[in-house]
């Protein structure tokens, strides 16, 4: 961070000073990764003339690193030569998401100047719909066919690499573009020269559909440490690749709404201070709303028993230990399923598992934690109490029962979600504590009434 700063103001004082070839070469040493937080604190004049003082390369890359809003006002800043060029730089796939985010007004600007062979491909990718491979895909790699020789391999690779978005992975294909194998550039560095394409290829490819959810995209990065994931269509024919940059984007995107939709926040994707306060309300009001809503239940519940209440009003002390408590037991056990399910640790085939699982933490828990606060109750209202240990039988008695519910909804609802097609993401900490509130509030009046007899 202090690294950041000192670069920011490295570039004010350069601007200032009005030493453009020292400020040029300092901007070709800083990562293209660094730029937003500096672009962020200057102002649209020296944003533009930091930005054309980059070699064509470099404000390529510099300008795919920044978010939609600064890439707009950039581009209406820029001339039309400018934005030629940094459309002949940046990859498709990036050329598709800048499209995506961009109003009508600036992509026509876009397009314009786009070249018309690349126009075409982004009109095709852009037909996908989001969120799936598809959509997520670039069209630039490295394709080789089966009877080249290593040496012909290194002569395309050569020839095509500097616009191709990954080098790693080359793709073998058939006449009509049929994937039949995959070959890593560590196989041909290695190879004899007269080697034939074929011989070393893996033809055993791990691959997906255009039409495969992003999610699951990034799950099989995980699970087979791809570089590289080739995109297919129906017949088998090879339409582009997803890099791991691209997985690793998504990965963050998804965590980031899985956290939001834990939290009960509508999810959104702009960052918090880009994000107005009436959008921030309107994203949390409405489960905020639903949650209150659905507390009068519990009031209700203590309303029907408030004959208990009047008779032993110390009944009231122990309701926010049993509703914290089975709470935060649900929330773990839904915390860790969620997990699970992301993981593909836990299918929804797995329910009866996870039920006999969490039944078996749930009471070992219950009964550790019934058996501490039993002791507790005892000793602390002995004097003052004199059903103290009635008290703390109920009360202990309770905790085990309103745990095991918590633990049991926390296992069941995420994995029943995912079985509605929904993100088991919703299933947790609010909707989980509010629905074991209620149950404990009435188990507890329950047990009251029947070993106190009141």
């Amino acid at each position: 961070m202090e690294e950041e700063i000192d670069e920011v103001q490295k570039v004010l004082e350069l601007i200032e000073s009005k030493n453009l070839n020292a400020l040029r070469e300092f901007l070709v040493e800083i990562n293209s990764a660094d730029f937003p937080s500096i672009i962020e604190s200057l102002d649209e004049e020296k944003i533009i003339k930091v930005y054309r003082l980059l070699p064509k390369e470099k404000a390529a890359e510099v300008f795919v690193e920044l978010d939609s809003d600064d890439q707009e006002k950039l581009i209406n800043y820029l001339t039309d030569s400018e934005i030629k060029n940094v459309m002949n730089e940046i990859f498709m796939d990036d050329a598709v998401d800048l499209i995506e985010e961009m109003p009508a007004n600036v992509v026509k600007r876009i397009l314009a100047n786009t070249k018309p062979g690349d126009r075409k491909i982004i009109n095709e990718l852009l037909k996908y719909p989001d969120d799936t491979a598809g959509s997520l895909m670039t069209t630039e790699f490295i394709d080789l066919k089966e009877n080249m020789t290593v040496e012909k391999a290194f002569e395309v690779i050569k020839n095509k690499g500097p616009q191709k978005e990954t080098l790693y992975n080359c793709f073998v294909l058939t006449v009509d573009r049929k994937l039949i194998g995959v070959l890593d550039i560590k196989n041909l560095l290695i190879a004899d020269t007269d080697e034939l394409v074929k011989d070393l290829m893996d033809t055993n490819v791990i691959k997906v559909g255009t039409l495969e959810d992003q999610e699951e995209v990034t799950k099989m990065f995980d699970k087979y440490d791809c570089v590289a994931l080739p995109v297919v269509d129906k017949e088998n024919r090879l339409v582009g690749i997803i890099t791991i940059d691209d997985a690793v984007d998504v990965m963050h995107e998804e965590v980031l709404e899985d956290f939001e939709k834990m939290a009960a926040i509508t999810p959104n994707d702009n960052t918090y201070f880009k994000t107005s306060s009436f959008t921030h309300a309107k994203n949390r009001i409405l489960w905020l709303l639903l949650l209150m809503l659905s507390t009068t239940i519990t009031g209700t519940i203590m309303a029907h028993f408030e004959n208990i209440i009047a008779v032993l009003p110390i009944l009231v002390a122990f309701i926010p230990m049993l509703m914290d408590t089975g709470g935060n037991s649900g929330s773990q056990s839904a915390t860790l399923i969620i997990r699970g399910l992301a993981m593909d640790d836990i299918s929804t085939k797995d329910i009866l598992k996870v039920i006999w699982k969490e039944l078996r933490v749930a009471l070992l828990c219950g009964f550790t934690l019934a058996l501490v606060n039993g002791i507790r109750i005892a000793i602390q209202y002995h004097n003052s109490e004199p059903q103290s240990i009635l008290i703390a039988c109920v009360v202990s008695i309770s905790l085990v029962l309103v745990i095991t519910v918590a633990k049991l909804l926390g296992g069941i609802l995420p994995i029943a979600a995912k079985k509605l097609k929904l993100d088991p993401a919703i299933m947790a900490s609010p909707i989980i504590t509010t629905l074991v509130d209620i149950f404990a509030v009435y188990i507890y009046f329950m047990l009251s009434t029947m070993i106190l007899h009141i």
